[in-house]
C-alpha cells in the first residue's frame, strides 16, 4: 500500500503541474525551431510531401482510389508520428532531465507529460495537413465525428502510460532504448497505417494482435465518418487501466532508486 501510495502522488503531483508541462513543452518547440523562418510548419511540409509522395505510389501498388487511400494514408501517418515520437524519446527522458531530477524534487511522471505535451503540439501543427487532405478529399459526415473526442483521450491516455513506463525502465536498463529504435521500423509496417486491417482479408488478426492498431482506429476511423467496433474501445480502456496502475505500481516500487539510476 505505500509503494501504491508513492507512486499515486507523484502521478497526482504531476496533473497538478499540467500547466507548467505545457509552458516547458512549447518552450522546447521554439525553442527548436529558433531562427527558424517557418518554424514547427517545416515539420507540417515534411508530412505533406510524404503524404503526397506516398499516397499516389501506394495507392497504385495497392490498387485503391485515391480519394479513399490519401485519406486514410494521411491520418495514418500524422497519428503514426505522435506514437513513435512518444515511444521513441520515452527512453532517453529521464536521462537527459538527470541534472533536475537530482538538484530539484520534481514529480518522476512530469518529464514523461513534458514528453508528451510536446509530441501533441506537433500533432496539432501537422492536422492542418490533414485539414487540407479532407478538403480535397472530403468524407462523409455524420454524428461519428463526435468519437473522435473520446478516441484522442484514450489515445493520450495510453501514450502517457506508455511513455511513462518506457522512461522509467530505461532509467535503469538503458539498451531498451536501442532495442526500441531498431524495433519501430518494423512496427511501422505492422501497423496499419499504409494499409487498414480489413485489407489483410484471413491474416486481419495479426493486425489487431498489435496494440497501436488501436491506437490508429481510435482516432482515423471517426475522423472518416466511420465507426471503430466497440471492442476497439474496451481493449483501449483495459489498457489504459491497467497500463497506468502498472506504471503507478512500478513507480512506487522504484521511487528511492530512480535518482541514482539517472
Amino acid at each position: 500500500m505505500i509503494v501504491f501510495s508513492k507512486g499515486l502522488r507523484d502521478f497526482t503531483d504531476t496533473i497538478k503541474a499540467l500547466p507548467l508541462s505545457f509552458f516547458f513543452a512549447w518552450g522546447d518547440t521554439k525553442a527548436r525551431y529558433r531562427r527558424s523562418f517557418l518554424g514547427p510548419f517545416w515539420l507540417v511540409i515534411g508530412t505533406a510531401i510524404g503524404v503526397a509522395g506516398l499516397g499516389f505510389l501506394w495507392s497504385q501498388l495497392l490498387n485503391v482510389e485515391k480519394s479513399v487511400f490519401i485519406p486514410s494514408l494521411c491520418i495514418g501517418l500524422v497519428i503514426w508520428q505522435l506514437i513513435s515520437g512518444c515511444i521513441m524519446e520515452a527512453p532517453s527522458i529521464m536521462v537527459q532531465n538527470a541534472r533536475l531530477i537530482k538538484n530539484i524534487k520534481t514529480p518522476f511522471l512530469f518529464f514523461p507529460l513534458q514528453l508528451l505535451l510536446r509530441q501533441m503540439i506537433n500533432f496539432a501543427h501537422n492536422l492542418l495537413v490533414v485539414v487540407a487532405v479532407l478538403l480535397i478529399f472530403p468524407p462523409s459526415i455524420n454524428f461519428s465525428q463526435i468519437l473522435i473526442i473520446p478516441g484522442i483521450v484514450l489515445v493520450v491516455g495510453n501514450l502517457f502510460w506508455i511513455s511513462a513506463l518506457i522512461s522509467l525502465i530505461s532509467a535503469r536498463y538503458r539498451d531498451v532504448g536501442p532495442l526500441i529504435t531498431s524495433f519501430m521500423p518494423l512496427m511501422f509496417f505492422l501497423t496499419p497505417v499504409i494499409y487498414r486491417p480489413s485489407q489483410l482479408a484471413m491474416s486481419e488478426y495479426i493486425a489487431w494482435m498489435n496494440p497501436l492498431t488501436y491506437l490508429i482506429t481510435l482516432i482515423r476511423d471517426p475522423i472518416e465518418g466511420l465507426t471503430p467496433s466497440l471492442y476497439v474501445y474496451v481493449v483501449s480502456m483495459v489498457s489504459l487501466i491497467f497500463g497506468t496502475a502498472l506504471t503507478v505500481i512500478f513507480l512506487g516500487k522504484k521511487y528511492n532508486r530512480i535518482a541514482f539510476w539517472v
